[in-house]
């Protein structure tokens, strides 16, 4: 199995999850790591099988807020993987899918890395409070939310 200490350096890391404790004051440091890991697998996993529609965890999507943030180590992750990957947020828990957390663990295991099953669980699941307001389509991590339409008078 890979190691997220591959892709990431020391330094690298410590920045990300910093980033991700400044949104959370309340997060500890190893919930925080965590989340950064599974957020840089799942770029990588994206970036590797730009085919494969995938989406993030809600609290794994803290960690691909943060790592966006460092602009030039996201854009780095990406071009070492493959493409660059996106991110159109939104949110609309009606669009939550689980079938689309089951194929993007399955493509970060098939890019050799183990998974932390317990952030990827459902938006409502609760176990892990994130900041970020952000859910995405079932179709694709790539596509922005539509937006509700305004009622016909």
């Amino acid at each position: 199995m890979r190691h997220v200490s591959d892709l990431l350096t020391g330094e690298q890391r410590a920045g990300v999850i910093k980033t991700v404790r400044d949104s959370n004051p309340d997060m500890t440091e190893d919930m925080a790591g965590r989340i950064v890991d599974e957020a840089t697998k799942f770029v990588v996993a994206a970036a590797c099988f730009p085919a494969v529609p995938l989406a993030p965890s809600r609290v794994v999507d803290e960690g691909w807020h943060a790592l966006i943030v460092h602009t030039r180590l996201h854009e780095e992750l990406c071009e070492q993987h493959g493409r660059f990957v996106q991110h159109s947020p939104g949110y609309d828990p009606t669009h939550y899918d689980p079938e689309v957390l089951e194929r993007t663990r399955a493509v970060i295991e098939e890019a050799g890395y183990s998974v932390d099953d317990e952030l990827w669980r459902g938006p409502q699941d609760g176990l892990v409070s994130v900041a970020a307001n952000c859910q995405h389509a079932p179709r694709c991590a790539i596509r922005p939310m539509p937006k509700p339409e305004p009622p016909v008078s």
